[in-house]
């Protein structure tokens, strides 16, 4: 029994030297900062000479600040952009193709599919941001296309527009999301046991219920990760808005990421960038708890039922 118990204590102590070399780039690289940028929100510093402390006024400030609440409701509508209609589109794909592509053409096909709807997170984010603004612009390909085929009436600034801007930034989002949730699902199909399908099939139920009843329930772990990620993703959102319309027109798509860039490289206002910074990651942590518990929540009932 000694044996056993210090053969243990010596597999723990090398998966902490596994773990090592990763803990020192995390408190490096994030813990560090972090916590810099925290001591930061409570001063007033231009990036010269000494911050001053001022307490909690940047949290005062932030708290009354009609332009942070607004870029707090877009960050809404990216959590739905992000996170929950791809993860709604892609959950009908994916049982798509391996419910019905792949068992009447093949699973050559269906990775063939898989693949084309991967294909735009291939591309990094700011090159499909400038691609999009090209398209979107007033003289872009979308345009172009109503144009010639007599829709020329829908024609619009679509990233000018300070009602529209926000829509086609949250189709893109959707656009580059959809491949990303989709490889995972396909990949959470494939542990599910096929005979489960072909038992629902014999038993009557469509490819509706089929969907409600087997793949939803099977690809739940998937579920939550996906939402967390996507969740966390849109929560700190930066690079299309950044590329594409710089928080505009009149901060029609201003995101908290971007509001604290704003302020950290613009206004020169060090302090309040900061605490921005610090109360987006405050509510990102929250959220990601809160995610967490209603999964171990959700697993917990799941083994006692």
């Amino acid at each position: 029994m000694a044996t056993v118990t210090k053969s243990y204590r010596q597999n723990n102590s090398a998966y902490w030297l596994y773990l090592f070399p990763g803990l020192i780039g995390f408190v490096l690289v994030v813990g560090i900062p972090f916590l810099m940028n925290i001591g930061i929100s409570f001063t007033k510093w231009r990036g010269i000479r000494m911050p001053t402390f001022i307490g909690l006024e940047n949290y005062e400030r932030l708290i009354t600040d009609g332009a942070f609440w607004m870029s707090l409701q877009h960050t809404l509508f990216f959590v739905v952009a992000m996170a929950v209609v791809p993860t709604i589109i892609s959950l009908i794909v994916a049982s798509v193709l391996f419910d019905y592509v792949s068992a009447r053409f093949g699973q050559q096909m269906s990775s063939f599919f898989r693949a084309g709807y991967y294909l735009p997170q291939i591309l990094p984010i700011s090159v499909a941001g400038v691609l999009w603004g090209w398209i979107l612009n007033p003289h872009g390909v979308l345009n172009l296309i109503l144009d010639a085929t007599g829709l020329g009436a829908l024609s619009s600034n679509w990233l000018g527009d300070q009602t529209l801007a926000i829509y086609s930034l949250g189709f893109v989002m959707v656009w580059l999301q959809i491949g990303y949730s989709l490889v995972i699902f396909m990949a959470g199909l494939a542990r599910v046991d096929p005979a489960l399908y072909e038992a629902a099939e014999l038993d009557g139920a469509g490819a509706a219920q089929r969907f409600w009843y087997v793949t939803i329930p099977m690809l739940r772990p998937e579920i939550f990760v996906i939402g967390l990620t996507t969740t966390i993703a849109a929560l700190k959102v930066f690079a299309p808005v950044y590329v594409m319309t710089n928080g505009g027109p009149d901060n029609a798509t201003l995101v908290p990421s971007f509001f604290s860039y704003y302020h950290f490289f613009s206004t020169v206002r060090i302090g309040y960038g900061a605490a921005i910074a610090t109360a987006q990651t405050a509510i990102t942590i929250v959220l990601a708890l809160i995610f967490l518990w209603v999964q171990a929540r959700q697993t917990e009932e799941a083994a006692h039922d």
